[in-house]
């Protein structure tokens, strides 16, 4: 029995909500002041963006990208845990054409 791409899509948004849903959060001015974050932690903040952005637009203290960061390589971990802004995005869509 196929599950159609619908239901496969909610489940995965269901599922990765339910997931990330336990981030935590910290203030922004200890942001400022703490650690930096690196490669990491950015692969990690670009996995869970959908939910911080979701958040951010109900709370003013959650950000989706970590001010305090090693730079180049925190970019790095978070432009390939957003899923590289759609670099991938054809690969699994290609349709077959069938030979007459």
């Amino acid at each position: 029995m196929k599950i159609n791409l619908a239901f496969r899509l909610l489940l995965l948004f269901a599922l990765s909500t339910l997931l990330f849903s336990c981030a935590g959060t910290e203030p922004l001015q200890a942001c400022l002041e703490g650690k930096q974050y690196g490669f990491f932690s950015g692969l990690l903040h670009g996995f869970i963006t959908p939910v911080s952005f979701i958040t951010s637009l109900f709370k003013e203290n959650v950000a989706i990208y970590a001010v305090n960061n090693s730079g180049a390589w925190y970019d790095a971990g978070f432009l390939i845990g957003s899923g590289g802004w759609g670099f991938m995005a054809g690969k699994g869509s290609k349709r077959r054409r069938s030979r007459v």
